[in-house]
């Protein structure tokens, strides 16, 4: 039995799989709260991740109805890009900044400069650092708060810390490592001489977590946190991954032919590939997969916060907007929506903000609200879906996660969008279900240096054909024309094509 873990933004969540027969036997979750602030501020003390981690942990154990002492293995998914620091003794300087948080947007902007451009960035690392990259939260804590820099003895991402927590070593592997804006995705190394230049001393270098390959163990659980959690005290940490990364394994996205979707509080997008396919489209994240190859990404920042900041506003349950969006027709009777609530990083605009256009009293209607923004959201989604398929990534299907892929309309306006089918694995939890076949993988590792992550994915990874939804060619038709009109509002605002 191997335990994954996903710590995201809103939440962790904790889920028990038998990874002999693939059937998950308990599940478990604990929330976070934002620590929001002026400029972008986004926040979490990490605090909250130890508590939900050993609240959702305990809910899970329960439901299965086991003991801890049979977990063999840990897993761990944490929401990429995030800083943690810690000083000497181990303990936190400051809350975990996010990758929702933008305050360094002009740290980015100087660092981007430095490096050549986003040109530059790619030629260089691989990737165009962007806002919510860690490298630039370093510069901006340097200069924000100059003395607890001073005091950083390692610095960490999410997952890194919770794997810290549990083993005592501090490490990194390549996949989370690749959106932290100072790791080189093609040689798979920390960029030394670009930390040199934030921190000239050469302090925050010797910082850095040492970095292990997907397959291989953190180590094993610290005795006093076994006894304080009810696990068993020879449990085996993996590596974990960035949560992108560990939901490309709960999808069995592992190789070549699949795309996956997740529908979050971001949206993401990413396939599997056996180079590192560097793209001239800043746009795409070419990040090392936790599976051993590369897994070309896009993100947006905004999905199902700007869907709920309206259902806020309107003072609707979610059943209540679902029957308003199906009231509207496809295109909302010319509103749109920009739904760019907290900036956005596909398109690649940090400082927009959210508008809505082609209003008219005749328009102005609950019903048009309701679609306008989940219309747009998804607009960003396909503007990354057509990057990912420049760069020659395809599926036959793409295979939907989060929360809300649950939604059998937004699944139907999604094929209609995107031209393509959509289905749903049959565990939706896909970061805690891929950290768990990868704690299985490291397990196996241990006596078969050859053991097989395909064949785990088989028996633990599935899709739920009663989700399929094909795209209806008139509806498809329409939707050229409405995301024409997106196009060409983002492009006359911003001028982004």
């Amino acid at each position: 039995m191997f335990l994954g873990i996903d710590c995201g933004t809103q939440g962790t969540k904790a889920l028990l799989l038998d990874a002999a027969t693939g059937t998950v036997l308990g599940e478990g979750s604990a929330s976070h709260e934002l620590i929001r602030g002026p400029n972008g501020r986004r926040e979490q003390a990490t605090e909250q991740w130890i508590e939900a981690f050993e609240k959702a942990t305990a809910t899970a154990l329960a439901q299965a109805g086991v003991k801890g002492a049979a977990v063999l293995g840990i897993g761990v998914s944490g929401q990429q890009h995030g800083l943690v620091t810690l000083d000497a003794e181990g303990r936190v300087l400051r809350p975990a900044k996010l990758w929702c948080d933008t305050e360094s947007t002009a740290e980015n902007q100087r660092l981007l400069d430095w490096l050549g451009g986003e040109a530059g960035s790619l030629r260089r690392l691989g990737v165009a650092v962007a806002p919510g990259y860690t490298v630039s939260k370093l510069l901006w804590m340097k200069e924000q708060h100059p003395a607890l820099f001073e005091r950083i003895a390692h610095v960490l991402l999410p997952h890194d810390y919770l794997n810290y927590w549990l083993t005592g070593r501090c490490c990194s592997e390549y996949g989370d490592a690749s959106g932290t804006g100072y790791f080189d995705v093609r040689s798979r190394h920390w960029d030394v001489e670009l930390l040199r230049h934030i921190d000239p001393s050469g302090h925050l270098t010797a910082a850095l977590p040492e970095l292990i390959e997907a397959h291989q163990p953190v180590g094993y659980l610290r005795p006093e946190l076994a006894r304080r959690l009810g696990l068993n005290s020879q449990a085996l940490v993996a590596s974990g991954g960035g949560d992108n990364m560990m939901g490309a394994i709960g999808t069995g996205n592992i190789a070549p032919g699949a795309i996956t979707m997740s529908l979050g509080t971001s949206g993401t997008l990413y396939g599997y590939c056996a180079e590192p396919r560097i793209n001239s489209q800043p746009s795409v994240a070419t990040f090392c997969s936790s599976s051993g190859g590369w897994l070309p990404l896009i993100c947006t920042m905004n999905l199902t916060n700007a869907n709920g900041a309206i259902r806020e506003l309107l003072q609707l349950d979610l059943d209540r907007f679902n029957a308003l969006v199906a009231q509207a027709p496809i295109g909302a009777e010319g509103v749109t929506m920009l739904p760019f609530l907290n900036g956005e990083r596909v398109p690649a605009l940090p400082q927009a903000s959210a508008s809505l256009h082609g209003l008219t009293s005749e328009n102005l209607t609950r019903a048009n609200l309701c679609r306008a923004v989940l219309e747009g959201v998804t607009f960003g989604l396909r503007y990354g879906l057509d990057l990912l398929r420049d760069c020659g990534i395809h599926s036959e299907r793409i295979r939907l996660i989060g929360g809300g892929a649950k939604n059998p309309l937004w699944r139907q306006i999604i094929a209609d969008v995107m031209g393509a089918p959509v289905i749903c694995t049959t565990h939706g939890e896909a970061a805690a279900l891929g950290a768990a076949i990868q704690a299985a993988w490291c397990h196996a590792r241990q006596d078969d240096p050859q053991a097989s992550l395909e064949e785990i994915c088989e028996r633990c990874v599935s899709l739920d054909e009663e989700t399929a939804v094909r795209p209806d060619t008139r509806a498809v038709a329409a939707y050229e024309q409405v995301y024409r009109r997106y196009r060409e509002l983002v492009n006359s605002l911003y001028g982004q094509r």
